[in-house]
């Protein structure tokens, strides 16, 4: 047992951030960066064989069915968060996520032996619980190993890899969903196996990912803290590392429930917990909205058959994930709050515009894809950045927990309804309701952007402990 009230001071967080990008910082952004790969199969298949669903002839699912499903995956997704966010700051970086990874190892199998809806949901969920619990674990151990001045532009190319499984997840579709390739009913299930093999792969890989040193260095581990950044600093070669200049003073403290450490955060960052709010919530509506809904939006609007809905994701997802490439190294440069407020608010503007060519009947289905391919090229840096936001505003002791408690609220006020919502409006066949629908999207999205220019915060290329002093900082 450690000595709770031990004060410690080290050079941990410093010797981390003057690294340079090393194989080392490559391997992490490899083996944990997957979730966001994961996530994005796992939406997008559910989008892209919703055809399927309805059509199986033994789920034979509605379109409102096949709302609650996505549904379900994202509550499941929010009390995995929140579970599991908690549990990373107790229990470690490391241990929770490979134990996340299991969880939808093994709930995105069982989806595929669904014998009806409440099955099928129930699996959803599960799933969604370990995505949700990846969040965590992944963000928060990211954050830490990462050096400041690459932390923006790594972070938003992660989560922009939501959208390499958004592709792997329509080629699924559309390859076993192909008339004759299988038998019926079996091209969704075989479809949820990409998950499965993808993620069995990862969970091998992430062995050779240690513990966070910042985490180690709170619970008053110094020993394996500095073994672990001794380690990391034989890997640089040829490259002479800057003398150490800050060290930071810490108590050692004892466990904090999760209410407490939700108080904690919420009463010493009030605006930033605004901001964290504000920035989750406004992204999940708008991405569930649009990105649940576009295959019963083909279905519907454009006849487009359940087997090709995967090749209109295919750009979709292109926009998606070379947005943030692009625009990632300006949050590092320009800043943090001109480019998250602009990508928030050229999403909006854009979102309303393509919206009403939509109700004007202006747009077939291709010139549809493109617009929202073109939308969701600031929108997905846009999202990105909130979750860069709630990640590195936070003390290092909530850090997990702060950013499954934002990306949870955020969800379940912004995300959870949205397919539901979207799929009832949708299956009025009137696209005017369609519309009203996107303009609510579009004003949620421009009044993130002006909340951001009035409350949000400079972290630009700062170190994580000087946007937010830990809890027990002296």
């Amino acid at each position: 047992m450690h000595d709770v009230n031990a004060v410690i001071e080290t050079d941990i967080p410093a010797r981390l951030d003057r690294l340079p990008w090393s194989r080392f910082h490559t391997l992490v952004v490899a083996a944990l960066g997957i979730t966001w790969i994961l996530d994005g199969l796992e939406v997008t298949l559910t989008g892209s064989i919703s055809g399927a669903l309805e059509q199986s002839p033994v789920l034979r699912f509605s379109g409102v069915e096949v709302g609650l499903v996505s549904t379900a995956y994202l509550v499941g997704a929010v009390m995995g968060a929140l579970l599991f966010g908690y549990l990373t700051d107790l229990y470690g970086r490391r241990r929770l996520f490979m134990v996340t990874l299991g969880l939808y190892l093994a709930a995105t199998a069982a989806t595929a032996l669904s014998w009806d809806f409440a099955s099928f949901a129930l699996f959803r969920a599960l799933t969604g619980a370990g995505i949700g619990g990846e969040y965590a674990a992944i963000n928060s151990a990211i954050q830490e190993l990462i050096p400041a001045r690459f932390r923006g532009r790594t972070d938003l190319a992660v989560n922009g890899s939501f959208w390499i499984g958004a592709a792997l997840g329509a080629l699924g579709a559309v390859l076993f969903l192909k008339p004759g390739v299988l038998p019926p009913d079996w091209g969704w299930r075989a479809a949820f196996g990409i998950g499965a093999v993808l993620g069995l792969g990862i969970l091998l890989l992430r062995r050779w990912v240690p513990e966070s040193p910042r985490w180690l260095m709170l619970h008053n581990r110094l020993d394996e803290a500095n073994a672990v950044i001794g380690e990391i600093e034989k890997r640089i070669e040829g490259h002479r590392l800057p003398p150490i200049k800050d060290r930071i003073r810490l108590t050692v403290s004892s466990r904090n429930s999760m209410p407490n450490l939700v108080l904690a955060i919420v009463r010493q960052y009030p605006r930033r917990a605004l901001l964290g709010f504000v920035l989750m919530g406004t992204q999940a509506f708008f991405y569930n909205a649009i990105f649940f809904s576009y295959a019963l939006v083909l279905t519907r609007f454009y006849d487009v058959p359940a087997p090709s809905i995967g090749w209109y994701i295919l750009p979709f997802a292109l926009g998606n994930f070379i947005g943030p490439l692009i625009l990632g190294p300006l949050f590092d440069t320009i800043g943090r709050k001109p480019m998250i407020a602009f990508t928030y608010a050229i999403s909006g503007v854009l979102l309303a515009g393509v919206g009403y060519l939509f109700r004007e009947e202006l747009l077939g289905p291709i010139a549809l894809t493109a617009c929202w391919s073109g939308i969701f090229f600031f929108a997905s840096a846009a999202a990105s950045s909130a979750y860069l936001t709630v990640s590195e505003s936070f003390p290092l002791e909530a850090r997990a927990l702060a950013i499954a408690f934002f990306y949870a609220i955020g969800t379940a006020c912004g995300g959870v309804a949205a397919p539901y919502l979207f799929a009832a409006l949708v299956g009025t066949g009137e696209r005017g309701s369609v519309f009203n629908g996107y303009l609510f999207g579009a004003a949620l999205m421009i009044g993130a952007a002006i909340v951001e220019l009035l409350i949000g915060i400079k972290a630009e290329r700062q170190p994580l402990e000087s946007v937010a002093r830990p809890i027990s900082s002296r």
